[in-house]
C-alpha cells in the first residue's frame, strides 16, 4: 500500500528473537480492551511520531514505553514498507529489531494488557484469507491465527512484507 500525504507519522518496531530451537520470533503486544481506538487488537509496539523526532527514534521509543525493551537492547537490521490506515490515517513505519530471547516484558497497563512471542511458522501455519466486519464494513483480508489471538489490519500487512523478505511468506494469490 502506497503511503499518501495527510497523514500521521507512527513508528513500530518488529521485534525477532531466535529460540533454543532455533525458530524465529516476533513480539506482539495486545492492547487492552477497554481503549477507545484498537481495543484489543494485535499490534506491534509502536505509536506516533513527536515533532523533531526521528522514526526509528519513534519505534524504539515507544518499544521502552509500552513493553520496557531499552533501546540499546534492540539491534536495527532494517526497515519494512510502510503502510497506511484506513480508519485513524497513520502512517506506519515498521523497523526490524533482533532481540535477545528471554527479556522480561513491562507493561505500560494502560494501554498493554499483555506480551505475545509468536513463532513465525506458526503464524505462517495460522495464514488464511477471511471475511471481516468491521464498523459496518465487510471485506476480505490477510488474517494470521495462532492460540485464539488474531493478527489482522495493518499489523498483518506488516507481517506479510516479513514473512515474504523472510522467504517465509504465504504464497501470492493470483492476480483477479
Amino acid at each position: 500500500m502506497e503511503v499518501r500525504g495527510g497523514r500521521t507519522d507512527s513508528a513500530v518496531l518488529v521485534p525477532l528473537f531466535t529460540d533454543a530451537g532455533g525458530r524465529l520470533h516476533a513480539v506482539f503486544t495486545r492492547r487492552r480492551d477497554d481503549l477507545k481506538r484498537h481495543a484489543g487488537e494485535i499490534s506491534f509496539p509502536g505509536g506516533r511520531r513527536d515533532p523533531g523526532e526521528g522514526l526509528v527514534d519513534t519505534a524504539l521509543r515507544e518499544a521502552h514505553e509500552e513493553v520496557g525493551l531499552p533501546p540499546d537492547h534492540v539491534d536495527i537490521i532494517g526497515a519494512l514498507a510502510p503502510v497506511g490506515t484506513f480508519v485513524t490515517n497513520y502512517a506506519i513505519y515498521p523497523f526490524v529489531g533482533v532481540i535477545e530471547p528471554g527479556f522480561e516484558w513491562t507493561l505500560q497497563e494502560t494501554e498493554v494488557a499483555e506480551v505475545l512471542e509468536f513463532s513465525l511458522e506458526d503464524l505462517i501455519n495460522g495464514h488464511s484469507l477471511k471475511r471481516l466486519v468491521r464498523r459496518g464494513m465487510t471485506f476480505k483480508t490477510d488474517v494470521y491465527e495462532v492460540d485464539g489471538h488474531m493478527v489482522w489490519g495493518a499489523t498483518a500487512r506488516i507481517l506479510g512484507d516479513l514473512l515474504f523478505r523472510t522467504g517465509d511468506g504465504p504464497p501470492l494469490r493470483p492476480l483477479p
